[in-house]
């Protein structure tokens, strides 16, 4: 009720002073939700404070603590409990599988991981080896018994001090590390590097989103994306609650049967996900499920033309695609509400700078319209992967300047808005020319993803070690069919398919994004013309 009223970030040196004034401002408002649980402002704080006293005591003398929650209340309350402790957060990954995930304690250091009982006993039955991390897990069930009287008494009192003007400074957190998280890169094409993000880094970019985005007081977050996931983390969990933006949580993005009946309950009109979960929703969204939602914020994947349609079709709402990448707390750029141009990735954010220039050294650069390696500069760019040597960080110096080197090829147009080209590795030299294996996709999707049946990516081009081009369809399509479209397309007789494994489903990440790696594996599985693969028809 009342006025639609801007919402911003309140001052603070960093996300946790800003989340608790943002929370004392208003500490009876509704703030985040999932199953039966409601909590207002205050009551985040008090369970935070509190549970930063359990995890204190469970990890005394260590510097990083793993954090490994699906999208839920508790992934937030967790996230903040640890930073209160003193602690930086580690964002454990289980859906890269059990080399990543041991991969990334050993590149964090980190010796526990808070997480639920209930997902190791899901994880354990779907073949996760949770018995190999024993003495790793905090179960966070054991926290209620765990505190003291006097921790509760005390996270109570410190949470109501917080709205009092001579006394609330002093009882905001100290000694909340300069960390605030440390994710790792998707694996989707190589090993996971650990990114360190800052406090000024996410900052920035909660301020820059929310300033292109317009989100008021009248604003709810349908949210779904892991913590792991650098869009969950900040889109999901930091900007909701720096903020004061209700969010409700569900914890399994892939569920668009339940996720539909949560958006009719709780009525939401924001949310942030990869295409590939947002399809999954609305095609599975009876009639006024979704009619609350005014805005989708997608980025991870490339987001089809027809989803832009059916998300205005079933709710009156519009899509804004942007691009992000973990490095940079994620969002370098996003199409604005007022101005969407499907197909694009929109305008750099405010406090953003980008340049689009060749990949070679010295880079110089292009021309408007042309294709180009993107870089990025500004206060949401991180300051190098933990543990990687100084020359071997993805920075260049250009223009007098430090930038990051995205590896992601883009062309801009006379406006400054961007259109992603595809990532620079995947590229396939044939015949002395580099062929687009993204350029490639997109037309197999416009010629068959008609075809396509159920929720994830239908289809996904990648090479071998001989270069050829296989083709993996999650829909019936031949090689015949397949090459006949990319001429229909204008592609080179070079851009052909040589080979396609029909596949039940395409592997996936957790983000939602098609798992690369996975397919580059398939690929030597066969040389003959159509395979099928693991009971794929």
């Amino acid at each position: 009720s009342g006025p639609a009223l801007p919402l911003s970030v309140p001052a603070g040196s960093d996300l946790v002073e800003a989340a608790f004034r943002q929370a004392a401002s208003a500490p009876s408002r509704l703030m985040l939700a999932d199953g039966g649980t409601a909590l207002t402002a205050r009551e985040v704080i008090t369970r935070a404070l509190a549970l930063s006293a359990f995890v204190r005591a469970r990890t005394r003398d260590e510097a990083r603590v793993g954090i490994m929650l699906p999208a839920s209340s508790a992934a937030a309350l967790t996230w903040l409990a640890v930073l209160i402790a003193g602690k930086v957060p580690v964002m454990c990954n289980w859906t890269a599988g059990p080399a990543n995930f041991a991969h990334g304690l050993k590149a964090t250091g980190a010796r526990h991981v808070l997480t639920s009982s209930r997902l190791l006993e899901r994880l354990a039955g779907q073949g996760f080896p949770v018995d190999n991390h024993a003495d790793a897990w905090i179960a966070l069930e054991d926290a209620p018994a765990s505190l003291s009287l006097l921790d509760k008494i005390g996270a109570f009192l410190r949470a109501r001090l917080l709205s009092l003007p001579l006394v609330g400074a002093a009882a905001m957190p100290r000694g909340v590390p300069g960390t605030a998280a440390i994710l790792f890169t998707s694996g989707s094409e190589s090993l996971p590097k650990a990114v360190p993000l800052s406090h000024a880094n996410m900052l920035a970019n909660c301020r820059d989103i929310a300033a292109v985005l317009r989100l008021t007081t009248h604003d709810r977050m349908l949210a779904m994306l892991p913590p792991f996931h650098s869009l969950g983390l900040t889109g999901n969990i930091a900007l909701p609650l720096l903020f004061g933006l209700p969010a409700v949580y569900h914890a399994n993005p892939t569920e668009g049967a339940r996720l539909a009946p949560l958006a009719r309950r709780w009525r939401p009109t924001v949310t942030v996900a990869p295409p590939t979960f947002l399809d999954g929703m609305i095609r599975k969204a009876r009639p006024g499920d979704l009619t609350s939602l005014r805005l989708g914020f997608v980025g991870a994947e490339k987001c089809p033309d027809a989803l832009h349609a059916a998300f205005a079709a079933i709710s009156g709402g519009v899509l804004c695609e942007g691009y992000g990448v973990t490095e940079c707390a994620p969002a370098v750029s996003v199409n604005r509400p007022e101005d969407v141009r499907p197909g694009t990735i929109g305008l750099p954010l405010p406090s953003v700078r980008t340049a689009v220039v060749t990949p070679e050294t010295p880079p110089r650069r292009v021309a408007p319209e042309e294709t180009g390696m993107l870089l990025v500069s500004g206060p949401n760019v991180f300051g190098g992967y933990l543990g990687v040597e100084p020359d071997k960080q993805p920075f260049v110096a250009f223009e007098g300047r430090t930038w990051y080197r995205t590896g992601d090829l883009v062309s801009e147009d006379e406006d400054g808005r961007l259109t992603f080209r595809g990532r620079l590795k995947r590229f396939v030299k044939i015949g002395g020319e580099m062929i687009s294996l993204p350029q490639i996709e997109d037309a197999l999707l416009a010629a068959f993803g008609e075809r396509a049946e159920g929720e994830g990516p239908a289809l996904a081009v990648e090479s071998g070690d001989d270069a050829a081009i296989v083709l993996f369809a999650a829909l019936p399509v031949t090689r015949e069919e397949a090459n006949a479209a990319l001429r229909r397309a204008g592609l080179s007789g070079l851009s052909s398919v040589a080979r396609v494994l029909r596949l039940p489903a395409l592997p996936v990440l957790g983000t939602g994004k098609t798992d690369y790696r996975a397919l580059r594996t398939l690929c030597t599985q066969t040389d003959q013309g159509v395979s099928t693969l693991n009971g794929g028809k």
